[in-house]
């Protein structure tokens, strides 16, 4: 077939593929990129590449040592202290993919060896180089050759770049003219520039994102533009390769006996990790003089603090971290974004809140009430008071609980949906421009843990058509009963814990009442609530190490097939274990506390010893206040001294033992010549900590139970988006800056999305509205006051609140238990009570059945409102922009076309070299 496919388009298209690619010269890049057509006698050769390309691998002066060798030494080990060691084998040609950590000690040796030995029967080529910081600890080197990467690259179905991408103009924009767009960009070149944009010249420009992609091939692979073969499989894809050998490669006969996750659990290998690809600071202005790696430009651009308000490159770190940490980044730079709308919006009702304090009918009628004698507070050493002494408590109290507190509420159910849907919108953009459209359903493989497990039992995948091992429904049923059992039991170990903090809140409450100190027995409530959320909090801490353990234990019980399900079942476990934890004593105060204390003379105890907790005739909002700022500001600070903090002071420590160890050596050997030595990468590298066991699940699990904290009970916190706001700012830049200078390079993973968590982020979603009616229905005094307005105040025509705190507030005949004068004899106590001298005494009045049809009728109206306005939003706010779908379209097409064409053209070359005719289908 000579003549190429027409294509049926629209006026203004062009109709064949070599006329779109003619169309627009391409621009090179200033960095080679591999997918821009170059001739192969152009290329550098394997020796230049190399050397290029980790001739900046240079190191941070804090870690130069001054290491006591002699000359011969020196040459003998082959090191030269003016010189960088770099990152490749000793011949300067091979480059380092990743590194393996052993101990010349540890008596392993055997599946050491063993394991080695299968290494290189793969095709990896492994060299050892002795620790210049640690004598007994030695470094595997590890190299993959270029067949060996074609070889796991196919198996894998690593999707790689075969033409760069021809971008196509919509021809109805054509037909609208440029004139339009032109005036359009003439506008926005007059507005001041985005001071949080990054300067694109200080970026380099990212390869992949402009090429079409394809499951890598032996046999097509004239298909793919190969270049240069050290740059057409970037740092990470090479890294992923070899990660993925070595999770498959067996150390002992046996099917249970293969992967580097064993050997390092029993201790033959003491770390394994990609290196970094130099270091992170240069003496040199980066502006001047540009940077020397991917990792110090990350340094730069990225995690200096001085970047805080700068938006994040996210494609350079998804290249040198992996997709999966790179949709982590995006979605929390995405979701601290959100956080602003919302951050302004309950500042304004705070601000409300604080302007309208002194004006407020209710805190104006608790301020002058000198007349109102109340009930004591608690059985023994409690004396009547008067309800103006509250006055401060009840101003405080309108901060928060005030008009604008439902609106608050409906807003943050709507922002919480605009949140969500808007990312399922930014992730499908990013999964495009990631190439990671159809990642999970051609790389998800199967954990080595599970193949050895059920190895012997076997099915055929109905996708691949493959034989794979199998877990039979009654071993998988019976793990996950045992799981979720396990579950439960830590959940009631949570309620306990809660009891007990319920208990210490009632002994205190008596203490305080009778405190020496004048100040803390008049505000014994305050510090009550205090003391009890401070120990709260440690229980919160202490209870979460034990959770992760035994999270860890179920879910390797379960045996999940796969990582990522093996990740969803941690994190679901984690996020129930700390949900519960952190919001079992959070949800006692909003809807227990005060709510069956009983009234004067007929109080509910405990144990029949201890009186419950009643609520402040203020209400018992401010207490739930008090209780999510306390562990909302605890916790944040916590997390944010444990991710950066710990692991600066072990590093520091790290360093100050190299440091010991090398005065000593110099010491011993005094007649020893001091020579500044330069540590290698890999050296360096071990220095440093190593990410967290389990990934992202802790940086995820913060950030979602923060989120839960900002949605859940918002009506009784608003200022909690602003606290996540300050905090999320910090976290970025935090959790940047540990990435790049204070962790080893993580394994660059990929992902498509976020996994579980954006389920749990709907379900906190739904929970946050029904939470958020019963708060304003049941905890604040919002109903009672709107029934009082508009059916008992004695305004006629327009509702108001005169009165309100005497209505109340029901009456207690203090003579009938003790011996008092007829003028102290009554106390008043809040409740809708009869009076003492009704027909029927203490009973419930009329009001008071209002008031509960009324908040029985709230949380209706409320919840069904809001859940449909959720759900017509959700309806309105596609998952995919329309652009996005008809680019996706568009490009499968093309490049079906291209393949096409490239199959075409390298069978008549194939033709006129042979100079014979054949027929070849194409498969």
């Amino acid at each position: 077939m000579n003549s190429l496919i027409s294509l049926s388009l629209p006026p203004g298209m062009h109709t064949s593929i070599s006329e779109i690619l003619k169309e627009k010269t391409l621009k090179p890049s200033r960095r080679s990129l591999p997918c821009l057509a170059q001739s192969h006698d152009q290329c550098l050769t394997e020796e230049e590449a190399e050397a290029s390309t980790y001739e900046a691998g240079r190191t941070d002066e804090s870690f130069l040592i001054h290491k006591p060798a002699t000359r011969a030494k020196l040459e003998a080990r082959g090191t030269n202290p003016g010189q960088p060691s770099g990152l490749l084998f000793r011949d300067g040609k091979k480059r380092i993919d990743y590194i393996l950590v052993y101990k010349k000690s540890s008596p392993l040796v055997e599946k050491r060896v063993t394991f080695e030995r299968n290494l290189r029967a793969e095709g990896l080529m492994l060299e050892k180089e002795p620790s210049l910081t640690n004598t007994d600890i030695m470094f595997v080197k590890i190299h993959v050759p270029w067949d060996t990467l074609c070889k796991y690259a196919e198996q894998m179905n690593i999707r790689m770049p075969f033409r760069k991408k021809s971008y196509f103009t919509d021809w109805k924009s054509k037909a609208m003219g440029s004139r339009f767009h032109l005036r359009c960009r003439q506008i926005k070149s007059w507005l001041p520039r985005n001071p949080m944009k990054l300067d694109k010249e200080a970026l380099p420009d990212l390869e992949e994102t402009d090429c079409y992609t394809a499951p890598f091939s032996r046999a097509r692979m004239h298909h793919f533009t190969i270049n240069n073969r050290h740059t057409f499989f970037s740092n990470s894809t090479r890294s992923r390769i070899v990660h993925h050998v070595l999770q498959r490669t067996k150390y002992e006969d046996g099917k249970s006996k293969m992967g580097v996750n064993r050997l390092l659990g029993n201790g033959t290998y003491e770390a394994a990790f990609p290196p970094h690809e130099g270091g992170y600071k240069s003496r040199h202005p980066i502006k001047t003089h540009g940077a020397q790696n991917h990792r110090h430009l990350l340094y730069e651009r990225w995690a200096r603090w001085g970047m805080w308000y700068k938006y994040q490159p996210l494609d350079l770190i998804r290249r040198y971290f992996g997709e999966k940490i790179g949709l982590y980044f995006a979605w929390l730079g995405w979701y601290t974004g959100m956080l602003i709308p919302a951050a302004l919006v309950g500042l304004l009702v705070f601000l409300y809140g604080f302007l309208t304090m002194d004006t407020s009918q209710v805190s104006k009628e608790i301020c002058e009430a000198n007349t109102t004698i109340m009930c004591p507070m608690c059985e023994e050493n409690c004396n009547t008071w008067k309800l103006s002494d509250s006055c401060v408590y009840a101003k405080v109290t309108h901060l928060f609980d005030n008009g604008g507190t439902v609106f608050f509420a409906i807003f943050m159910a709507i922002w919480a949906t605009v949140f969500l849907e808007f990312w399922k919108r930014r992730r499908a953009e990013l999964t495009y421009d990631w190439d990671l459209i159809d990642w999970e359903e051609e790389e998800e493989n199967l954990r080595p843990q599970f193949e050895a497990k059920y190895s012997r039992v076997e099915r055929v995948n109905p996708i691949s058509g493959k034989p794979e091992p199998f877990q039979p429904f009654t071993d998988k049923l019976s793990r996950l009963m045992v799981s979720v059992s396990g579950i439960f039991f830590m959940m009631s170990l949570v309620l306990t814990a809660v009891f007990a903090v319920v208990v210490f809140r009632l002994i205190a409450m008596e203490k305080f009442a009778s405190f020496d100190w004048e100040f803390v027995k008049k505000n014994w409530q305050f510090a009550t609530s205090g003391t009890g959320v401070c120990i709260n909090f440690m229980i919160i801490m202490s209870l979460n190490v034990v959770y992760e353990k035994v999270a860890y234990l179920l879910t390797n019980l379960e045996h999940p097939r796969t990582e990522s399900e093996w990740e969803n079942s941690f994190a679901l476990k984690m996020f129930l274990f700390q949900f519960v934890n952190l919001n079992s004593s959070t949800f006692y105060i909003a809807f227990f506390l005060g709510r069956f204390a009983g009234r004067p003379g007929k109080y509910n105890k405990l144990f029949n010893r201890w009186r419950l907790e009643e609520c402040h005739p203020s209400g018992c909002l401010i207490d739930l206040c008090l209780q999510m700022g306390v562990i909302m500001v605890l916790k944040q600070i916590w997390n944010n001294f444990m991710e950066l903090g710990y692991p600066l002071l072990q590093n520091w420590w790290s360093r100050r033992k190299i440091k010991q160890t090398e005065r000593e050596e110099r010491t011993r050997g005094g007649q020893n010549v001091e020579i500044k030595v330069q540590l290698p990468q890999w050296d360096i590298d071990w220095n440093l900590q190593p990410m967290n066991a389990h990934g992202l699940v802790d940086e995820y699990l913060e950030m979602v139970l923060q989120f839960g904290f900002t949605t859940i009970f918002v009506a009784a916190f608003p200022l909690a988006p602003l606290l996540a706001l300050l905090n999320n700012i910090i976290e970025i830049r935090l959790d940047a800056y540990k990435f790049v200078t204070q962790w080893r390079r993580p394994m660059p993973a990929r992902a498509t999305d976020i996994g579980i968590w954006y389920g749990i982020l709907e379900g906190i979603g739904v929970l946050a509205v029904i939470t958020n009616a019963f708060v304003i229905a049941i905890t604040s005094d919002y109903i009672p006051r709107f029934v009082y307005a508009f059916r008992y105040g004695p305004c006629v025509h327009v509702p108001c609140l005169r009165g309100y705190m005497n209505s109340s507030l029901s009456v207690f005949d203090m003579g009938e238990r003790l011996n008092v004068s007829e003028e102290s004899r009554y106390c008043r106590y809040r409740d809708y009570r009869a009076s003492p001298w009704s027909p029927v005494p203490y009973d419930f009045t009329l009001q008071f059945w209002h008031v509960l049809a009324a908040r029985l009728a709230f949380i209706i109206v409320f919840e069904h409102l809001v859940f449909g306005i959720k759900s017509f939003i959700a309806y309105l706010i596609p998952d995919m922009p329309k652009s996005l779908c008809d680019r996706m379209r568009r490009e499968k097409y093309l490049m079906q076309e291209m393949m096409y064409e490239a199959e075409l053209e390298h069978l008549q070359k194939e033709r006129k070299k042979n100079g014979r005719r054949y027929h070849h289908e194409w498969p």
